[in-house]
């Protein structure tokens, strides 16, 4: 019985450690419909468009704001922040730079740093996927 509960749990861990370092290598963060992220909570004014999978603060020192995704399309998600749906870019021109132990996840348009805390590196094939 404990074997039935435990595959699971290591597999849906072990995918989502794929994803988060998939978004380092790539900048792109695959995400579906009902998932739960932290985005910048600017608005529509901010280019930063910050995504992270763990709380923090955003590249533009405000704290990421919880939010449900609830469009996926090529290349962006749209999120409903509290009331109100925002789009953000799925492909980001920066990425955490942890390395793999790292779940954040974060990225953005901007530099800066992610929501672990650490520096965000620039992903050099983001313009290759992006046009």
């Amino acid at each position: 019985m404990k074997r039935a509960f435990l595959v699971p749990l290591i597999l849906a861990f072990a995918l989502t450690l794929v994803s988060v370092s998939f978004a380092e290598e790539s900048g792109r963060l695959d995400l579906k419909v009902g998932d739960e992220v932290y985005v910048c909570g600017c608005g529509k004014g901010c280019p930063c468009d910050t995504i992270a999978m763990k709380p923090g603060k955003c590249v533009c020192k405000r704290k990421l704001v919880k939010a449900k995704v609830v469009k996926v399309e090529e290349g962006k998600a749209t999120m409903l922040v509290g009331k109100k749906e925002t789009v953000f870019k799925t492909i980001g021109k920066y990425a955490c730079a942890c390395g793999p132990g790292c779940d954040c996840g974060t990225i953005s348009q901007l530099p800066g740093k992610c929501a672990c805390g650490k520096a965000m590196k620039k992903v050099s094939d983001v313009k290759k996927k992006s046009t």
